[in-house]
C-alpha cells in the first residue's frame, strides 16, 4: 500500500517493512539508523528511498526523523494532477 503527497509517492508499506522517499541527500543518515536498509527492486538499488524494518520504526524518534525526511522531500517536488484510470477487466 502506498501513500502519496501532492500526488507523488512519499511512503508504503511493503512485506512488513515501511519504504520512504527520503531523496538522495538524506540516504547517508538514513542508511546509518539501525534496521535501515537501502530500497531494491529487481536486483538494482533504488537511490533516494529506504526501507526502514520493524526495528527501525518501533523507535519513536528513529521513525519520526525518517517520516519528516520523506514529507520535507517529497513536499518539495512540483504535485501531479489527480487522473483516474480505469483497467477494463
Amino acid at each position: 500500500m502506498g501513500f502519496l503527497l501532492h500526488g507523488n509517492l512519499l511512503c508504503g508499506i511493503r512485506r512488513g517493512s515501511l519504504m520512504l522517499r527520503i531523496g538522495r541527500d538524506n540516504e547517508e543518515w538514513a542508511l546509518r539508523t539501525p534496521g535501515v536498509i537501502p530500497v531494491m527492486m529487481r536486483g538494482r538499488r533504488m537511490h533516494g528511498y529506504v526501507r526502514a524494518m520493524p526495528e527501525a520504526c518501533i523507535v519513536d524518534s528513529s521513525r519520526q526523523r525518517l517520516l519528516d525526511a520523506a514529507t520535507a522531500f517529497t513536499g518539495s517536488l512540483p504535485g501531479k494532477q489527480a487522473t483516474l484510470k480505469f483497467r477494463n477487466r
